[in-house]
């Protein structure tokens, strides 16, 4: 039997914080319930008390999906970095450090679900801001992939890549084809495409798109990145 229709998406969501300064996380919620996804990758989720749980448990609640913790920055008082949210039964966690020295500390959260008895490699990731980490943490995410033990493989974030041209872009789009740039930085005006989803195999990849409510343009600095695949 071949697997239903897979929605995905990607987006920064700014610990919450919109465009008017308020950290508002019920406006965060609303959008990802508009996204209607089942995989959902979130950078900069940072912890916060919310309702008398954890910022992350209550995104998961709100949306019923799965929320699996990926932090870079541990603190005394709060914890900062990527997660991810699905709706797909979860086979394997991975934990994966890109940190450089002297950098902000950077990672991965490297998944393997059940889209319906497919194996899907789903890799979620947030990467630095100076080119030398970008190249360095490109070349380590496409070692995961590397193992083909997956049905499918997906790679999205926010990867901070300004440069067009840049050996980080032609390295991903080598591996996995080349994919739409879709503007969703900053949020009011988008101009930049710093938020990516590659699908392999690329024909899987039937629709990639911002996705520009009302409500998204204000609930972050980044818009949500969607995609829908087609059936493995």
């Amino acid at each position: 039997m071949r697997a239903p229709e897979l929605r995905i998406a990607t987006w920064n969501v700014h610990a919450c914080v919109g465009t008017d300064g308020q950290f508002h996380p019920g406006r965060t919620s609303r959008v990802l319930r508009e996204l209607r996804a089942d995989v959902i990758a979130l950078q900069e989720v940072e912890h916060h008390d919310v309702d008398g749980g954890d910022l992350l448990d209550y995104l998961a609640s709100v949306t019923g999906l799965q929320g699996v913790a990926g932090p870079t920055l541990r603190r005394e008082t709060r914890h900062y970095g990527n997660a991810v949210l699905s709706r797909l039964p979860i086979q394997r966690v991975n934990r994966v450090d890109l940190s450089l020295d002297r950098r902000e500390p950077r990672g991965a959260i490297d998944l393997t679900l059940d889209w319906h008895g497919r194996a899907l490699q789903v890799v979620a990731t947030h990467l630095g801001l100076q080119p030398l980490e970008r190249r360095r943490q490109v070349r380590h995410l496409l070692s995961l992939f590397s193992a083909r033990r997956a049905d499918a493989g997906i790679l999205m974030g926010d990867l901070n890549e300004w440069l067009l041209w840049g050996r980080p872009l032609r390295w991903l789009h080598r591996h996995f084809a080349s994919t739409p740039q879709v503007r969703t930085f900053p949020s009011r005006l988008p101009l930049f495409a710093l938020d990516r989803i590659w699908v392999d195999p690329h024909h899987l990849l039937r629709r990639l798109e911002a996705h520009r409510t009302a409500q998204a343009r204000h609930a972050s600095d980044h818009l949500p990145l969607k995609a829908v695949l087609h059936r493995v």
